[in-house]
């Protein structure tokens, strides 16, 4: 038997090749089962497949391997130089996108839009959506503004790189207002922002609009409803540097040029409820612990609450029901409401209509891309009410 192995592993000299190969396959099964295990990824700010619990059910139905399969593709060794290493080879060989994230160089860095070719399995969604946005205004008569804001690609069109298959959102987002018409005041910001649209409107690395953004729309918001915009001027902005957002992190352009956030410091309170439960009062609106990590943006309102209820500086009330895109725009309109109430239909399984009625005014507003496929929109169609 001993001659045999002796014999084999002669044989095996030969090839050296297949040696290596056979080496380096073994020698990484053993590297990646030591390899220390992560939670989270900070540089794709998400968390990380863990090995998934065994069951005879979960395996003859193929549910463990592809749990396990996900398991070993998130937490092999060396996994962010190897993904760092692939974005970098395959921006040298010309590729324009990578990680459904589209390049778009610029004279003050890549600009990085979100691929968005079809509307997929959401064609009837979004329309669906538009109902029940109409729906929930014609329920309230006179007190729903319905801001849907327009993606960076939308208003940047010019810097795509030709011949990019995108999807029409234009049209969309004109079968959008026309549905909601009737019943809400609409606030189509297309033409705004292209006339601002050499301002910093839009993150390079992030599908956020910035806080200048956030404001410019927030001053037509005040336009339409006659009110006094907050005032910047009386207040000092706090720049944070270094913001790579989640555009950067599915892409992983290796020389993305990093994002400026902006926030004013405000001292306003504000209550978080979380799944039908009070977390209790924050400190401020920012959760200024998240600037010193990857995720800055989640520092706005804490991030994303089911329902939060801040304390503002004007008169009446208003409910903001949003998005993400919602957060850095929320704390501009403490200058105009006694009371700001925030909802996330995402997170919230709460009664939206009877939040409605506890308040003056009501802040529909959402961005385009993540409008078309929230489900959780279809809330505003029931009303629980009758």
């Amino acid at each position: 038997m001993k001659d045999k192995l002796k014999q084999s592993f002669k044989s095996l000299k030969s090839y050296p090749v297949v040696l290596l190969f056979f080496v380096f396959l073994f020698g990484f099964m053993v590297l990646d089962m030591l390899w220390p295990k992560r939670e989270k990824s900070e540089l794709e700010n998400r968390p990380l497949q863990q090995v998934p619990a065994f069951s005879w059910r979960a395996l003859f139905n193929n549910e463990w391997t592809a749990d396990y399969g996900d398991y070993v593709k998130d937490q092999f060794a060396f996994r962010d130089a190897w993904i760092d290493l692939k974005a970098r080879s395959e921006y040298f060989l010309g590729k324009t996108e990578n990680g459904d994230v589209i390049f778009a160089p610029d004279e003050d860095g890549t600009m990085m839009f979100t691929k968005f070719y079809s509307l997929g399995n959401n064609e009837s969604s979004y329309l669906a959506n538009a109902q029940a946005v109409a729906s929930f205004a014609q329920r309230h008569e006179g007190k729903v503004t319905f801001l849907l804001a327009p993606s960076a690609s939308v208003i940047y069109k010019d810097k795509l790189p030709a011949g990019v298959p995108l999807a029409d959102e234009e049209s969309y987002l004109d079968n959008i207002f026309e549905v909601t018409a009737p019943y809400a005041r609409n606030l189509d910001l297309r033409q705004l922002f292209r006339d601002h649209a050499d301002e910093y409107i839009y993150y390079r690395t992030d599908h956020h609009w910035t806080t200048q953004g956030a404001y410019l729309a927030y001053e037509e918001f005040c336009r339409q409803l006659g009110l006094t915009p907050f005032d910047t001027a009386a207040h000092t902005a706090v720049e944070v540097e270094e913001f790579y957002g989640t555009s950067y992190s599915k892409s992983r352009l290796w020389n993305a040029v990093p994002d400026t956030l902006t926030y004013y410091p405000l001292d306003n309170a504000m209550t978080v409820e979380v799944a039908g439960e009070t977390k209790g009062e924050t400190e401020g609106m920012y959760n200024l612990s998240a600037l010193d990590t990857r995720d800055k943006y989640s520092a706005f309102l804490w991030g994303n609450n089911g329902y939060s209820v801040i304390e503002g500086d004007g008169e009446g009330s208003v409910l903001v029901v949003k998005d993400s895109y919602g957060n850095c725009f929320t704390p501009f309109l403490t200058a105009n409401y006694a009371q700001i109430g925030v909802v996330d239909l995402r997170y919230w399984p709460g009664n939206i209509e009877q939040l409605a009625e506890e308040y003056d005014q009501i802040l529909i507003l959402y961005n385009f891309q993540s409008f078309y496929k929230d489900v959780g929109i279809r809330k505003l169609n029931i009303n629980l009410n009758q």
